[in-house]
């Protein structure tokens, strides 16, 4: 058996080196070069093999097909673009609706990088409940997904600059036509509300947010949010906390 290859900043890379461990076998995760030093410790923890990279996304898939060059009988784990990785994200959409109970919700704010969890979501979320409007939420310095939805056809992301080190590749093939088909809009966000955000949900709610998850609610707080009509039980998807103080 050769070993699990992926690249991934954060949530993935940590779960594939955690399955990869404790199945007994070896895993070598690409991550961005800017990825938090907390979630590249993780990694190292769970027993992976950690590869650096540019932090754009022909540099990981380049990297990720070097290394598994090196290692013949090696398995691809795609990050977010595999029908199996959206559908395992999507449970979230599931487990949102099925815990809130009562009275539906009328729209649900999930954070987008590579758009695994945001169409796995929409595609969840919408066979519960059709009418649930989906908004994905974005920073700024990264706002390919806003700009794909403005042109209409999926731009890659080539110099993403944010602290929303979870969110900075592009979308697949995949997810990209979901996202697109589904989505309402895409909320942009700048740092500075990512940060108030997350200082806001650390503050009052006692929950440990990093900036990707923060990036949803500072979505959801933004001037743009507010005035949209027809909003009042609204679903803010905390997508993690891989942070260090």
């Amino acid at each position: 058996k050769g070993p699990l290859v992926t690249h991934s900043s954060g949530n993935h890379a940590q779960a594939l080196a955690l399955a990869s461990k404790q199945a007994g076998l070896e895993a070598y995760i690409v991550m961005p070069s800017n990825a938090s030093p907390v979630k590249v410790e993780a990694v190292k923890e769970y027993g992976a093999n950690v590869v650096l990279c540019k932090p754009i996304l022909q540099d990981r898939e380049d990297t990720a097909q070097a290394v598994m060059a090196k290692h013949p009988g090696s398995a691809f784990i795609p990050p977010y673009d595999h029908p199996d990785i959206i559908s395992g994200a999507g449970t979230t959409g599931l487990e949102f609706l099925w815990q809130i109970g009562g009275e539906p919700l009328d729209a649900l704010i999930v954070p987008v990088g590579g758009g695994g969890l945001l169409s796995g979501v929409c595609v969840a979320a919408k066979g519960l409940q059709p009418n649930i409007r989906i908004f994905a939420a974005e920073p700024l310095g990264a706002d390919d997904a806003a700009r794909s939805m403005q042109k209409g056809e999926m731009i890659e992301q080539t110099d993403p600059n944010t602290i929303a080190d979870g969110l900075l590749t592009s979308m697949g093939d995949l997810t990209w036509p979901i996202i697109r088909d589904n989505v309402e809009e895409v909320l942009v966000v700048s740092e500075e509300e990512i940060v108030a955000a997350m200082r806001l949900v650390w503050m009052r709610m006692k929950i440990v947010i990093e900036p990707s998850a923060a990036v949803s609610v500072a979505a959801a707080l933004s001037p743009r949010f507010q005035e949209i009509s027809g909003l009042e039980r609204v679903g803010v998807v905390l997508s993690g906390g891989n942070v260090d103080i």
